[in-house]
């Protein structure tokens, strides 16, 4: 029996592969759906055991890391910063998944919340592992920056329901625009939608990532984004209306201060 443990972290919005690919020299165009993977003779100058051990990097932001300890994962994500500048500014994350894979011939194929059980083992069981490791991660913090945006905009209702609309233009426009890369990110960035190529390829390999994609209910939770974007998107539509109309009534004031203006002017001139 063997058993591998993988855990997965989002390190950025976005991870050049190409250019960490090069530092390594890994002479190849990555494209975007393809993660690039480095092994033990890539690791030999990050940790002192690279034996076994196995990091995906995916271009969306998220690494998984196979049979590592937690310092040796954070090793890998310290040497990554250094390679892409990118990354570097970034602050810490916890947001992490753990996941194992159990070989054991004798045993039949079972899943858990946290684990599942082979009797044989493939080389694409590696790579949907960790993709779907990698999407959850991503999708995790995409879930948290949403709900940390539901309750600015919380405020801002509570603002509404005692007459007051105190937002400008420009916090109106950098709100609308997080709403729509979080819909983005879901849909491009991260292609929750899309299965790895080895599942167009294995049919095997298909059922396991549905497997795996249920376990983790990637579906369901682009689903629950998806519905969150949109109400999202529809209330700072009405906050645009809002402050349009409060635009547009202080023209209309203005309009007709001036016109008054104008008046008493003729009026003082008139009479003078």
């Amino acid at each position: 029996m063997a058993s591998y443990d993988f855990i997965s972290y989002t390190i950025g919005n976005e991870i050049n592969l190409n250019e960490i690919a090069g530092h390594f020299g890994i002479n190849k165009k990555f494209k975007w759906e393809e993660p690039l993977i480095l092994r033990e003779k890539n690791l030999k100058g990050i940790l002192a055991k690279p034996e076994d051990k196995l990091v995906f990097i995916f271009s969306f932001g998220s690494i998984v890391c196979v049979n590592m300890a937690f310092h040796e994962t954070q090793d890998v994500i310290n040497y990554l910063k250094k390679i892409d500048k990118n990354l570097k500014n970034n602050p810490p994350t916890m947001i992490k998944d753990n996941f194992k894979l159990i070989v054991n011939p004798n045993a039949k194929f079972e899943v858990t919340y946290n684990s599942i059980t082979i009797s044989r083992i493939h080389d694409y069981h590696f790579n949907i592992i960790a993709t779907v490791l990698a999407k959850s991660v991503a999708l995790e913090k995409i879930e948290e920056d949403i709900d940390i945006l539901l309750d600015k905009i919380e405020d801002i209702v509570n603002f509404l329901e005692k007459g007051k609309l105190n937002i400008s233009d420009e916090n109106l426009a950098k709100m609308s625009s997080k709403i729509l890369r979080f819909k983005y990110n879901t849909i491009s960035y991260i292609m929750l939608l899309d299965k790895p190529q080895i599942a167009w390829e294995n049919e095997d390999a298909e059922k396991f990532f549905i497997e795996l994609s249920d376990l983790f209910e990637l579906n369901d939770r682009y689903e629950k984004i998806k519905h969150k974007t949109e109400l999202l998107l529809d209330i700072t539509e009405v906050f645009s209306s809002l402050t349009q109309s409060k635009r547009n009534a202080k023209l209309e004031w203005m309009v007709i201060i001036l016109f008054l203006v104008e008046i008493i002017l003729s009026l003082i001139e008139k009479f003078i």
